[in-house]
């Protein structure tokens, strides 16, 4: 089966045309709807990379790569807020700890949604969020710069660093509660309709069976380092969606220009994160992560251009696509893929 004859393509396909691209104008300028979250969970795409066992699809990675792209081309919000589900997903789905068997299959059916609270880590050595044992527990307290779905997802992968520079990742309901006040939705210059807020932990205690894993510091990096130095699959589908505006304003030659060099870059990237060693060829990766970023800044700011003044409009996609770009590239970012990236915007 190829990733285009996967059953689960046209579905993405079909809700990206029918009910995100039609109202990315609307959720936009307010909140992902209830009813996009409702129709993602009927569609059968959280579980897109979950065991079939437990009722995913157990999709290779090129698949979960495709849908990603389709449904951020369409709706970038949407696209954040659902993203969040699939590393907890994976997360558990490689456990043997208890809350495996309590959480994977509703997670994998769409019943529940979950969030993610663990970029911080990545911040280390700082350590925005300790975790201290505590009556057969673990107590977290700190600060989660950011929280995406909040008030759309139902429980949170949670993260913090011990004092002996382990860490531990433990679900909890994502909601207020004693020891976790949220702050009030950020105002963000794109993707505010994603609902994010920082999470204040003050006391916070989770039970030892919300584990659902432990690792050192190290270890957990040297196993997150092919996230954030691979290029993300919304980047090529941001990228698509302005060079389809731009096609459609007439400007084929220009469109089919960048996109022939966009398709390029895209396969060397999808190409290297099926390495069977995801933390090695780190300079290659972050040389094609930069590249992509390039071409997504050039194809949304062709778009901009194409559509002239009416591309301020709010309610204009080009404008959408560019602040949606301009996300993307500060998201998941860590110091090394920031100094990669300046690096090679100094040599323009």
């Amino acid at each position: 089966m190829t990733v285009e004859t996967h059953p689960l393509i046209p579905v993405a396909r079909s809700l990206a045309d029918d009910l995100l691209a039609p109202r990315a104008a609307e959720v936009d300028q307010g909140t992902v709807p209830a009813s996009h979250i409702e129709a993602i969970r009927r569609s059968g795409l959280l579980g897109v990379s979950a065991p079939k066992q437990y009722g995913g699809a157990g999709a290779p990675d090129s698949v979960a790569r495709e849908i990603a792209e389709i449904l951020s081309g369409a709706c970038c919000s949407t696209w954040f807020v659902q993203t969040q589900h699939h590393t907890p997903v994976r997360m558990l789905a490689k456990s043997a700890l208890p809350v495996r068997e309590r959480l994977l299959r509703p997670l994998a059916t769409g019943e529940l949604l979950a969030g993610i609270a663990f970029a911080h880590v990545r911040a280390f050595p700082k350590v925005p969020v300790r975790v201290t044992p505590e009556r057969g527990g673990w107590r977290f307290d700190g600060t989660v710069p950011w929280y995406t779905g909040w008030g759309l997802n139902d429980v949170m992968l949670l993260a913090g660093v011990t004092d002996t520079d382990e860490v531990v990742f433990a679900f909890t309901e994502a909601r207020e509660q004693p020891g976790l006040t949220p702050s009030a939705p950020m105002r963000l210059a794109a993707l505010t309709a994603s609902v994010t807020v920082s999470l204040e932990l003050d006391g916070l205690w989770l039970p030892d069976d919300a584990v659902v894993l432990r690792t050192p510091q190290e270890k957990f990096a040297l196993v997150d380092l092919p996230r954030n130095t691979n290029a993300s699959p919304a980047v090529f589908g941001v990228a698509y969606a302005a060079l389809g505006l731009l096609a459609g304003a007439g400007e084929e030659e220009a469109a089919g220009a960048l996109r022939g060099r966009l398709d390029e870059v895209r396969r060397q990237v999808y190409e290297l994160a099926e390495h069977p060693v995801p933390h090695e060829r780190v300079a290659e990766r972050l040389a094609l992560k930069t590249r992509a970023y390039d071409l997504m800044r050039a194809a949304t700011t062709a778009a901009v251009v194409a559509r002239g003044g009416r591309a301020m409009d709010l309610r204009e996609p080009a404008q959408r696509l560019a602040r949606e770009g301009m996300f993307l590239l500060v998201q998941g970012q860590t110091v090394e893929v920031r100094r990669a990236h300046l690096d090679a915007l100094a040599e323009i």
